[in-house]
């Protein structure tokens, strides 16, 4: 069998006209013989009625007491309406479609409700109805243990259903349908010249997501690079091939260009705080101590420069006033800079090519833009700024590497 397996976003099923445009994309893929499985999210967004947002916020207005396992039964059960809809529609027209929630697909995962990881995928039962010319639409974001309790798979868990679906299965292609037409250079609502990109690699996709660029989920798209199966990040609402995601040697069959882009992207994260402690004289276990204290109390570090006089580091801000009580409590004085945001270019072709750091600071230095931080990767570029500077940061940077007019 020829298998292509499309996920549809909460944002393509909110309404009538939406969900008719999915339908569309079904009716093609099957036109075009391939075996179909369909992953959907919950409808809509917070203040949606069935939205995952919509029901946990149900929850908090009655007593907010609710055990994680029972809240992994309420949670699922908006993927569950969402892929009644899509079947009844399907049948509506003559197109044979069967419902498995993820416990009937064989998703077997942890029992770590409400973030739950996937541990194998058992694809026998899909495979069954395939062969029997069904449609088999599974609800995303849910599996189950090895004895039958009902899971989620956190943030992003539709995404990380179709792409293991997608793995499970061998597919030829996974398609991830959303609001917007691919991955984009940067956010368009910062920057007016953002264009779509033809192609990515999985490293630079995860990169970006886990850098700002939220389309897909990062787990899902390491899911789809243990096996090489490429996604098409897609619009709902437009027939347009959208982003191919796929490993760095496949890259040259689709883009002729590749080997000559250094950057692909700008990406930004706010809202986060710099936090610098330095080393009391003779103290040469500051940073053991500093990073040992922040894990004990689920303080998430990132953005880490360490050095002999002590270490600099970002949390979040909402994490910042207990990160600083606790390093104050352990003698130290900490510089705590709130309200800054990390901004990174990002590109496969950076490793080894002379210069992109002095256009960085070029572009920024032009603007008058501090950098109070920066570090590098194989693949990233990272500076930290402040807040109020990150949307000058991110086209000044677009700019400068003419993201713009780049065959990309």
């Amino acid at each position: 069998m020829k298998i292509l397996v499309q996920k549809f976003g909460g944002s393509s099923l909110t309404t009538e006209d939406h969900r008719n445009r999915a339908i569309g994309h079904i009716e093609k893929a099957l036109a075009e013989g391939f075996s179909l499985v369909v992953v959907v999210s919950a409808m809509g967004r917070k203040g949606d009625p069935y939205a995952t947002d919509t029901l946990l916020q149900l929850i908090r207005q009655n007593g907010d007491s609710l055990r994680a396992r029972e809240n992994d039964l309420l949670l699922h059960t908006g993927e569950i309406i969402s892929a009644c809809v899509i079947s009844s529609m399907l049948n509506e027209r003559g197109i044979e479609s069967t419902i498995l929630t993820g416990g009937q697909a064989n998703i077997i995962t942890t029992n770590d409700f409400n973030n739950a990881q996937i541990l194998t995928i058992e694809p026998d039962r899909i495979q069954q109805e395939l062969e029997q010319g069904r449609v088999v639409i599974v609800p995303g974001f849910q599996g189950r243990t090895e004895d039958w309790q009902v899971t989620t798979l956190g943030r992003g868990g539709s995404d990380t259903t179709a792409t293991a679906l997608g793995v499970a299965l061998k597919a030829d292609m996974v398609d991830i349908f959303t609001d917007v037409n691919g991955i984009m250079t940067a956010d368009p609502r910062i920057v007016d010249e953002a264009k779509s990109l033809h192609t990515v690699t999985y490293t630079e996709i995860c990169n970006m997501a886990h850098l700002g660029a939220k389309v897909i989920h990062p787990r899902a798209v390491e899911i789809a690079m243990q096996t090489n199966i490429p996604i098409r990040v897609r619009s709902t609402f437009s027939d347009e091939p959208g982003t191919l995601v796929t490993s760095l040697h496949e890259l040259g069959r689709f883009n002729e260009s590749f080997s000559d882009r250094v950057v692909v992207g700008i990406a930004h994260v706010p809202n986060i705080t710099q936090i610098k402690v330095f080393s009391k004289e003779g103290q040469y276990d500051t940073q053991l101590q500093v990073f040992k204290a922040m894990a004990q109390h689920n303080i998430s570090v990132d953005f880490i420069n360490v050095n002999p006089l002590g270490v600099a580091y970002t949390v979040h801000d909402h994490m910042a006033e207990k990160a600083a009580i606790i390093l104050a409590d352990m003698g130290y004085e900490p510089q705590i800079m709130p309200h800054c945001a990390k901004v990174s270019v990002i590109g496969a072709g950076i490793a080894g090519v002379p210069g992109v750091m002095a256009h960085i600071v070029e572009a920024l230095t032009k603007e008058e833009i501090q950098i109070l931080q920066s570090a590098d990767s194989h693949t990233t570029i990272w500076v930290l700024v402040h807040d109020e500077d990150m949307a000058r940061a991110v086209r000044a940077l677009h700019q400068q590497f003419d993201l713009s007019n780049a065959r990309l």
